[in-house]
Order: C-alpha cells, then structure tokens, then sequence
C-alpha cells in the first residue's frame, strides 16, 4: 500500500454525512470517506455537524455566523442559509490557509460551493475539487477570478467533464463508486422503483405516469427535498399501485430495489452522473431510464433501456423489455463500472502525484 496520506474532504455544511442521506452527493460523500480511511489515510471531515461517527474519520467543527440585529435587518442581508454557508466556508478555507500544510497533505473539495475553488490559490497545499454539476455561475467565477486556477478537477462522468470543458479543461473524469456489498443483488419482484430526491428536476411524478401507462405498481423512496413540488405534482398520483415509501436508509433501500422488477429513473436535467442507476445495478435491476446526460454511460442493452427525455409514455413501451433483461448481466456491469476500490485508486493516485 501507499503511504498514508491526511486528506481534508469537503462536504456539504448544510447536510450531515449520515443516514438516512439527504441526497446523492451526501452518500457519495459517506462512500468516499470509508473507502479512503479503510485504505489507511487519515481523513478528517468538513460536513454538516451530526455526521456519521462509524465513518472512523475526525470531523472538522462548522461554524455559524453571529449577526447582530442590525446586520440582520439591513436590506443587504442574503438568505439566512445562504449567509450560514457562506460563513462556514470561509472560516474553513481562511484557517486552511493560515497552516493547512503542515496539518495535512492534500484537500479534495466534495462540495457544490465556490469558496474553495476561490480561495485554494491561498493555501500552500495542493486542492482536488470534484465536478458534479452541469456549470454553475458561482463556480465558473471561482475559476475565472483567478489568473492561473490552481486546482486540480476531476468530473463524476465524460459527459460532465464535456460540460465543465471551457472553464476547467482536463478535468479528469473519476466516475462515482459504490459498495456493491452493501448493494447486492435482490430476487426482484412485480413493481417497479423509483429513488432519489423528490425535488422537480428527478421527475418523479413522470415515473409515476410512466408505471401507470405500463400496468406496473411504483413504489417511490426519497427524501421530499421540494415539498410544494411534491404536494402538486406527486401527491396527486399516489394510489392504485402508486406508493411513497419515505425516506429510507440505505440498507432498508437496497432491499427495495433489489426487490423490483426494473427501476424508473427520469431526469428532467442534463444528469452529471446517476448513482441510482449504479445503485440498481448493483442490486441486480434493470433500469429504464430517459435519455439524459452520462446516463448513456452507464447503461447498456443488457442491463437498460433509455426513452426520449420527458417522454413517459415512450418510457412505459420500454418497461416490457427492461423487466426481462438478464439480472446477473446488471450485477456485472456495476460490479465492472461502478467498483469503489477503482474511485479509491484513480483519487489516490491523483493526491499521490499531487504531493510528491
């Protein structure tokens, strides 16, 4: 093994890293720590606080802004977490720089947010900061402020790093791993699945459409991240056969896709990675899916099927055929394209040739 090395790993300061996750990110987050610290580095961990204590990591303290009543009141006063965010990010990215050297050897920026890619050219240790967005505004800014960006990027799929190309050209594309033992192959059933954060741009409602044109119960699991988007959208075509499970933790999930005959996933986004396809992969289910983003990445004739995007009832013609595909052939290309140990390789390799 390699020696090892003490890895600062960025989070969300919003979300804890624990379960049940608030989203896909946060579980990425949790897999990455355990596989680096089961590798033997040292990570130490900037997250919401009441992350997960079984993850071995230390966790670095988030702090809140005191305001007074004034600055809150004054008409520049942003969003109350917005401004929690800011403050938090700042006083992590402020005391890296002032030692974070001689603390430890490399930061890889997990985050979504701008100030460790505005603020790494301050640090005097080396800064990996993961792509897992189409381009947003603030980061393209936290890049372009800066004559020579001294960050090292790596994107969640080709297709991702395509679109991050004219601002962070050669970003290194380092797909999202998961743990195919905690994600193992279910005896499937007769409904289909759908996961993730019931927020507008997952569509969920059109999953619910699409089961409903194809004859197929849906049972729905996530958290509710948009709860005017669901009261509207999705509460409004539960019952006969369609079901919201709530928000489960990742093993009481695993057992419900691997239950299902095929698993739904419909994005109304260019989506940058879809860990819920490798997650159904990996329990053995076929995934019928829109034809979006790096999803075409992921998915092959043997273990998927893709629709025209936001076109459910093209996705209910495919569903006959997703749900025969071969379950093992799903396992094996998670197992081959989705394997944690080669995300733990590729992102050591890269902090071993950033630190020698």
């Amino acid at each position: 093994m390699s020696v090892p090395l003490r890895i600062v790993l960025i989070a969300s300061a919003r979300f804890p890293v624990g379960e049940p996750f608030a989203g896909g990110l946060e579980a990425h987050t949790w897999t990455l720590a355990k596989a680096l610290s089961e590798r033997g580095h040292h990570v130490e961990l900037f997250a919401a606080p009441g992350s997960d204590p079984s993850l071995g990591v230390r966790e670095l303290p988030v702090h809140r802004p005191v305001l007074s009543p004034a600055a809150r009141q004054d008409v520049s006063m942003p969003d109350a977490v917005w401004m929690a965010e800011h403050h938090a990010y700042l006083r992590l990215m402020l005391d890296l720089a002032q030692d974070g050297e001689r603390r430890f050897d490399v930061v890889h920026n997990n985050s979504l947010h701008h100030l460790p890619v505005a603020m790494a050219s301050a640090l005097r240790l080396p800064v990996v900061t993961t792509l897992h967005t189409p381009p947003t505004p603030w980061l393209e800014s936290a890049v372009q402020a800066q004559d020579r960006c001294p960050v090292t990027f790596t994107a969640v799929s080709a297709h991702t790093a395509e679109a991050w190309r004219g601002t962070a050209p050669g970003a290194r594309v380092v797909r999202n791993g998961i743990d195919t033992r905690l994600w193992a192959p279910g005896p499937g059933g007769p409904y289909l699945v759908w996961s993730g954060r019931l927020v507008p741009e997952k569509g969920a409602h059109l999953a619910a459409q699409a089961a409903r044109k194809a004859g197929r119960p849906l049972r729905m699991a996530g958290p509710v991240g948009d709860p005017r988007y669901f009261a509207e959208y999705v509460e409004p075509l539960l019952g006969d056969g369609i079901d919201y499970v709530g928000h489960l933790d990742r093993r009481a999930l695993a057992r419900l896709v691997g239950g299902a005959a095929a698993a739904l996933v419909t994005p109304c986004w260019e989506e940058p990675y879809g860990l819920v396809v490798a997650e159904a992969l990996a329990c053995g289910t076929p995934v019928c899916a829109f034809d979006r983003g790096a999803l075409r990445e992921i998915l092959t004739p043997e273990c998927g099927r893709l629709a025209p995007a936001d076109d459910p009832a093209a996705l209910a013609a495919l569903v006959p055929e997703a749900v025969r595909l071969d379950r093992r052939a799903a396992r094996e290309r998670a197992e081959r394209f989705c394997s944690l140990d080669t995300m733990a390789q590729e992102y050591t390799a890269i902090y071993e040739e950033l630190t020698l």
